[in-house]
């Protein structure tokens, strides 16, 4: 029998030596998917790229946390395996287990809904919690709501007697709300984004933007400290709302700097629901530890219950437009359609603050223009700014917020929302399921949401809506449809 070696370079990385070419070549095959978005590509238009990506190269290396589907392939093509292990870790970590009183002595801080009382840990976050102090590789999926950065704070708080740790989000606004926990419980911590960056506290709480543009720099011999010297010490690398883990830069973060990072844990409203995503997030973090629904929190009444109202505007007909683009662009600016859709928030806003999501600054503008005393959000407004505005929904009633999905269809926290428009949400089921959960938030005067799905009957928004709709069905959100003429 044939003989193989597998070399497990770091907590990430493997690669096997000394397997024939078919071999190889199986391997990498098994890891290969096309990606939607390729056929847009100059590359692919050109002939010069198939439009796949695979996770295994012909070299034979790949990622640890994939090894459960390549393993099979070489005992099916008859080696024998030997490991050669060179991870550096030699630490046996060892937590005890949360409880719901663990950190009961310590009071909700002021403006939280619970302000006060003491911080018991809910029966759905023990449960994420522990399954991650039992894995040191894994991700949970919960829904917005569930007290993601308290889970985050708490399991920090356990790896501290062992080293650092890093805790990565996708944007600004989540940073700041991050830190607030972390500091409610005692926490040494720092942030590292914009023009705040504290060095070597034992937890740090970054976005993955500040931390690629600390690599390109750190060849920059003036700089106060380069990329290997932020990352010593840590042992521990979170990443909050894992599914922006797909992106190319993350994965690189985190299968070379942060290769040796022996606990790696992931935490997201969403997975990606294309398979290379998936696999993406996968090998970089690790497997799937557990769900929780949102329904599952509904029923329990830690998250309001909600309808989707779908609008679909009579507008130009299918084929008014020949290309999404063209088409977007219209739906999005056309003046008459805006004033329509702003007299209708302006009559909610009558029963309650609203969240008006758009797909461009653009519209974010006309939008505002067309909607007295509206504010409008999006990434040319400082973060403190921004959190200022969310703050504010806290205390007032009747506020319109106009922001753009990029900005705040993730990870931000605002209470009482009690009408949420999704205009031309897409079909990214990340995006539409993300930008619902901005909505569902209870308050002491709110545990229902009203979700106003807006969009055309034109031939792709048609298309999208389609697409939405079996996410709705999905996630059990109830639905109606309504043609509207206006």
């Amino acid at each position: 029998m044939a003989k193989t070696v597998l070399k497990i370079l770091d907590e990430v990385n493997i690669k096997f030596e000394e397997l024939d070419v078919v071999t190889r070549r199986k391997l990498s095959d098994s890891l290969k998917f096309v990606l939607p978005y390729a056929r847009h590509t100059p590359a692919y238009k050109l002939g010069r790229w198939d439009g796949t990506m695979s996770f295994c190269d012909i070299g034979a290396r790949s990622y640890l946390n994939l090894l459960d589907r390549l393993l099979p392939i070489v005992q099916e093509c008859g080696y024998e395996i030997e490991i050669d292990d060179q991870r550096i870790a030699t630490q046996v970590f060892e937590f005890e287990e949360v409880k719901e009183d663990s950190y009961a002595h310590i009071p909700w801080p002021k403006g939280h809904p619970m302000a006060g009382q003491p911080i018991m840990v809910r029966e759905h976050q023990l449960d994420v919690i522990n399954s991650y102090l039992n894995n040191l590789h894994g991700i949970n999926i919960a829904p917005t709501g569930a007290g993601k950065t308290i889970i985050t704070a708490i399991l920090s708080h356990k790896v501290e007697p062992y080293g650092r740790s890093i805790v990565i989000v996708p944007t600004k606004d989540l940073v700041v709300q991050t830190e607030q926990d972390y500091k409610n419980l005692g926490l040494d911590v720092g942030v590292f984004f914009g023009d705040r960056k504290e060095y070597l506290k034992t937890h740090t709480i970054c976005t993955w933007q500040s931390l690629e543009s600390l690599a390109k720099k750190s060849k920059d011999a003036d700089l106060e400290i380069d990329i290997n010297a932020f990352f010593e010490g840590v042992v521990c690398v979170m990443v909050d709302e894992v599914h922006k883990a797909k992106a190319d830069v993350l994965r690189k973060l985190l299968s070379t700097y942060l290769a040796n990072a022996p606990i790696r844990w992931g935490l997201t409203g969403t997975m990606p629901e294309e398979e290379a995503e998936k696999v993406a997030v996968l090998s970089c973090i690790g497997p799937m530890l557990g769900k929780i629904r949102t329904k599952e929190l509904q029923d329990k009444g830690i998250l309001a219950q909600l309808h989707v109202h779908v609008w679909q505007l009579k507008d130009l007909g299918e084929a008014a437009f020949d290309n999404y683009q063209s088409e977007l662009k219209w739906l999005t600016t056309n003046q008459p359609r805006l004033k329509f859709l702003a007299k209708k928030i302006i009559e909610k806003s009558e029963s309650g603050n609203c969240l008006v999501l758009v797909d461009r600054v653009e519209t974010g503008e006309m939008l505002k223009s067309l909607i007295p005393d509206s504010v409008f959000v999006s990434g040319r407004m400082k973060s403190k700014d921004r959190k200022a505005e969310y703050d504010e929904v806290q205390e007032v009633d009747g506020k319109v917020i106009i922001a753009t999905y990029g900005v705040a269809s993730t990870g931000i926290n605002i209470v009482r929302i009690f009408h949420l428009f999704l205009f031309e949400a897409g079909k990214s089921f990340t995006r539409v399921i993300q930008s619902i959960g901005r909505g569902i938030r209870v308050a002491e005067d709110k545990d229902f949401a009203n979700i106003y799905d807006i969009c055309s009957n034109c031939k792709f928004s048609k298309r999208h809506l389609t697409k939405r709709k079996k996410f709705y069905a999905e996630a059990e959100y109830p639905y109606t449809v309504e043609k509207v003429d206006y």
